[in-house]
Order: structure tokens, then C-alpha cells, then sequence
């Protein structure tokens, strides 16, 4: 089960202490939402959007609250201390 892991500045300042891992997916663009819960680090859908909602996920170095907002490749994700960078398959 999901618990809150700190603050979002903790949060994202975390994002910055591992290394990027690419994620390849079957076709761009994919929903954020959808990235993260592909990418194993929500365990839904619906703890995806609420990462999303609640400022904890930057999309290539910035805050991103649109859950819809759609990723191309080469887009760096950050989240829980972890940097996912989108590529095709």
C-alpha cells in the first residue's frame, strides 16, 4: 500500500540522487498517468493521479499536475527519488 513519503520539495529533490533508467514503451505519446503505473512506480492508476494531483512528479525538471499530459520520447519523468526517461520500443 501507497504512504506519503514527505513533503514535494523532499520529494523531488530525491529524484535527483539516482540515475535516469529508460522505460521503453509500444507507442508515443502515452499519458503520464499512464507512465507511472506502467513504469511500477504507482501501483494504479489511481495512486498514479493522485502523485500527479498532489505536485509530486516533474516532467523533465518541472512540476507537472496534468494528469493527461501527454509524454514524447525522450521525456525524463521524476518521482520517489527515481528519474524514468520514455523511449520507443
Amino acid at each position: 500500500m501507497w504512504t506519503r513519503l514527505g513533503t514535494v520539495a523532499q520529494l523531488l529533490q530525491m529524484s535527483t540522487d539516482s540515475p535516469a533508467r529508460a522505460v521503453v514503451v509500444r507507442a508515443v505519446p502515452i499519458e503520464l498517468a499512464q507512465f507511472i503505473k506502467f513504469s511500477g512506480l504507482a501501483e494504479s492508476g489511481g495512486q498514479a493521479k493522485q502523485l500527479i494531483t498532489e505536485g509530486a512528479v516533474s516532467l523533465n525538471g518541472v512540476v507537472v499536475t496534468q494528469k493527461g499530459r501527454k509524454l514524447a520520447v525522450g521525456d525524463r519523468v521524476a518521482l520517489n527519488g527515481q528519474t524514468l526517461i520514455v523511449q520507443l520500443a
